[in-house]
């Protein structure tokens, strides 16, 4: 079967029996020094053939979140981040390790006094690096294409390659969709359900919805020569390397599907009508729409395109499912996000007795649109359906709110949960991976009515 004819399910069952026989060609670092690595942390007994995914990796144990200051919550602050260009006010930002988290109850104070809508001002847009923001000379930019997937198997050293004006040339497309850290909601492993994990402690601010507009990345491969014998595309950023341990990983860079390069994905040099800035991916970005935020390539520099499958730290060592709940090995690698939903109002709000507010809020999936929010005040005992501000749509999320008249003075949980069009909802508890992704239960969301 041709590979874009795969589904992602089937890819990934795939890809999950071809990396646990180690079938699966290394990108960047020999097994064997990934090998000695988990050696030397303890974690395996000796460099054995397969052991790289059989066991639990050490760096994913230091750096589930890789490039992420792990440990207690940073607050808001005054001051920049290292690493990250554009300023970062605290009433719009909390600082995280080497990322900004954006603070949703700073969404009901737009411009003008009026509420931020659907898409996220760059300005506001939450910020998520592995090392630091590169300055790229667009005029001198180039995205260069190699593999043995494209037609004469045009090597790195003598790639197919575009300027950014070549992709200005080819048809434009534009989308909404979202950009979501996988880590999104981490914290709550530990303050809902007292599960230590490691990594940026995310509340739910690792997320935006822009308007991307750019070329088709299959338009791109096609035009580079793009076989029937493609499997794997790996796209690679042109951020500084990774290092951990003392071992550099290289830059970021994680595998597609042939079918989802194919699908919906774009190389995106527009954000919100104007060019990226730096912090978001200039001079070009990929837009990978329902997926974790790390197949979102930023400032992507190369795609490499095989006939064989690829893999690379991030999508073995990080970004799968390790724990008691998941196969020995580590789950598939993350792909479509999960459902969630997030209050506009700021945890631990004092809100006025004696009078009606309007909550407001926001819900998403990365499967498919949503189809109904409900909201409790009373800890989950009761629940209500909220009215939808927006007409749902796949990969966006989608504004709600509902009437509230508390009855007395004193503190209340409010609680949000959204399902989806697929019959996706939101557990009472999440189930546990070792490494904190994919956060999708009920969040506790406590007020005071005073």
């Amino acid at each position: 079967m041709p590979a874009e004819q795969l589904s992602e399910a089937a890819y990934d069952r795939l890809r999950r029996r071809q990396w646990l026989a180690g079938e699966a060609r290394a990108d960047g670092v020999e097994r064997r020094t990934l090998l000695r690595m988990l050696a030397a942390a303890g974690v395996i007994a000796a460099p054995t053939a397969g052991a790289l995914l059989t066991a639990r990796p050490a760096l994913a144990r230091t750096a589930a979140d890789p490039g992420a200051a792990a440990g207690p919550a940073a607050g808001p602050a005054a001051g920049p981040v290292p690493g990250i260009v554009k300023p970062l006010p605290a009433e719009w930002f909390v600082p995280r390790g080497t990322n900004a988290e954006m603070r949703f109850d700073a969404l009901r104070d737009g411009a003008d006094g009026a509420p931020v809508g659907r898409h996220i001002p760059v300005e506001r847009f939450f910020v998520r690096n592995h090392t630091s923001t590169p300055l790229i000379d667009a005029d001198g930019w180039r995205l260069k294409l190699f593999g043995s997937g494209l037609r004469g198997a045009p090597t790195a050293d003598r790639p197919v390659e575009f300027s950014l004006a070549d992709l200005r040339a080819l048809p434009a497309h534009s989308i909404s969709a979202l950009i979501e850290c996988a880590g999104n909601g981490r914290s709550f492993y530990g303050s809902q359900q007292h599960q230590t994990v490691p990594g940026t402690p995310w509340t739910l601010g690792g997320i935006g919805s822009a308007r991307w507009r750019g070329v088709r990345l299959a338009d791109v491969l096609r035009r580079a020569g793009l076989t029937r014998d493609a499997v794997d595309v790996l796209p690679s950023g042109l951020d500084p390397e990774f290092t951990a341990g003392g071992v550099s990983l290289g830059r970021v860079r994680r595998p597609l599907p042939v079918g989802k390069a194919l699908d919906d994905v774009l190389l995106a040099y527009e954000m919100n009508g104007d060019p990226l800035t730096p912090d978001h991916g200039a001079p070009v970005r990929l837009v990978v729409p329902g997926w974790v935020g790390i197949a979102s390539i930023k400032w992507v520099g190369s795609i490499e395109v095989a006939d064989q499958p690829l893999y690379s730290p991030w999508n073995t060592d990080f970004y799968r499912l390790f724990g008691p709940d998941h196969p020995a090995g580590g789950s598939a690698p993350l792909t479509t996000q999960v459902v969630k939903s997030a209050f506009e109002l700021a945890r631990g709000a004092v809100l006025p007795a004696g009078r009606s507010h309007r909550l407001h809020g926001r819900s998403w999936s990365g499967a498919a649109p949503i189809r109904r929010v409900e909201v409790s005040v009373d800890g989950g005992r009761r629940w209500r359906r909220a009215e939808l501000r927006d007409e749902p749509r796949a990969d966006d999320w989608t504004r709600w709110s509902v009437e509230w008249r508390p009855a007395a003075s004193g503190p209340y949980e409010l609680r949000a949960r959204a399902v989806d069009r697929r019959g996706n909802t939101q557990p009472e508890v999440a189930v546990f991976n070792r490494e904190g992704y994919l956060f999708d239960a009920v969040v506790v969301h406590p007020v005071t009515v005073a």
